[in-house]
């Protein structure tokens, strides 16, 4: 509870990017171009998964639900991003406030979930090309999509102790939406079971799978290797290298920024490094997977050409 000489916070100021106030304009037009690219690219995606039957294959159905959460991610966070530098900073309820890291944690933990099941793939595609179809059949990545969001809501209900907190006085979160250290940074309550209820959460959301990828891959590099032919080396690698990207992209900027110690001089970094995550992985993801695949390539421009001659007829 709060002291009698203090006041129960009910509302969270977001301050944004301080000290860029006089660029707000430019960051306004960058983040509002990268919203819209990472939309139109991750939906373009969606939309050739579910209507392509060559392209319904567990790989690229992981693909889609990968771009589902990326679409959810960003569109958690970016709009009030966008809010907050036209206005300089946001009042946004402690409940509200709660909400939005539930949903974010949700989305980014079905993201580590479903990137680990794309190694899975490609672990068996190449390692165990014989029993690939019969395991990975359609029910079964169903199952996996549908375990990956039953789990992430089980992990993520360490929110519920957020709601126990007690916030007194200081009300300013020095970021662009409501991240969990900034949150409980300014908790006059006692956070140490919180915190540690926290690491045991990342660790089973973010250091299990990601220690499952180096595995996998581990085993993919020394099957790859073993391979007699140039060209075969070749072409098992190059169907696992945009996978690898994104393994790159994602694990890395998450274990960065979450896995750190709690400093509070690591906030103003953490805000930017964040940026990776939630701007430039699910910006790039599409583009890595329309460049490195020649079936994505494919489907596309039959798209494109099926849309341009629906158009001159009309």
């Amino acid at each position: 509870m709060c002291e009698d000489n203090q006041t129960e916070v009910t509302v969270f100021s977001i301050l944004g990017f301080q000290g860029l106030y006089k660029y707000k304009i430019l960051l306004f037009i960058i983040f509002l171009f990268s919203y819209i690219v990472i939309l139109n690219g991750n939906f373009v995606l969606i939309v050739l998964v579910s209507t392509s039957d060559h392209l319904k294959l567990p790989m690229f159905i992981f693909l889609k639900h990968l771009a589902v959460a990326d679409v959810l991610i960003t569109s958690t966070i970016i709009p009030m991003m966008l809010d907050i530098i036209l206005r300089d900073e946001k009042e946004i309820s402690v409940t509200g406030c709660i909400i939005q890291m539930y949903l974010f944690f949700i989305f980014e933990s079905v993201q580590c979930f479903v990137i680990a099941l794309m190694s899975y793939d490609r672990y068996l595609a190449i390692c165990n090309p014989m029993r690939y179809n019969s395991i990975m059949v359609p029910h079964v990545c169903l199952k996996m999509i549908v375990g990956s969001w039953i789990l992430a809501f089980i992990l993520t209900s360490e929110i519920i102790m957020v709601w126990q907190l007690h916030f007194c006085g200081l009300n300013y979160i020095d970021h662009y939406f409501c991240d969990f250290g900034p949150i409980v940074e300014l908790s006059s309550s006692d956070t140490s079971i919180l915190l540690l209820v926290d690491f045991v959460v990342s660790f089973l959301v973010v250091f299990i799978p990601f220690s499952l990828i180096i595995i996998t891959y581990i085993i993919i590099f020394i099957t790859i290797l073993n391979i007699s032919s140039n060209s075969g080396r070749k072409k098992a690698f190059s169907t696992c290298s945009s996978h690898l990207a994104t393994v790159c992209a994602s694990y890395g900027t998450l274990i960065t920024v979450y896995l750190v110690p709690s400093d509070e001089s690591l906030f103003n970094t953490n805000k930017f490094r964040s940026l990776l995550y939630i701007v430039v992985t699910p910006m790039m993801n599409p583009i890595i997977y329309s460049l490195r695949n020649h079936e994505i390539r494919r489907t596309l421009q039959k798209m494109i050409v099926n849309i341009r001659f629906q158009l001159k007829t009309k």
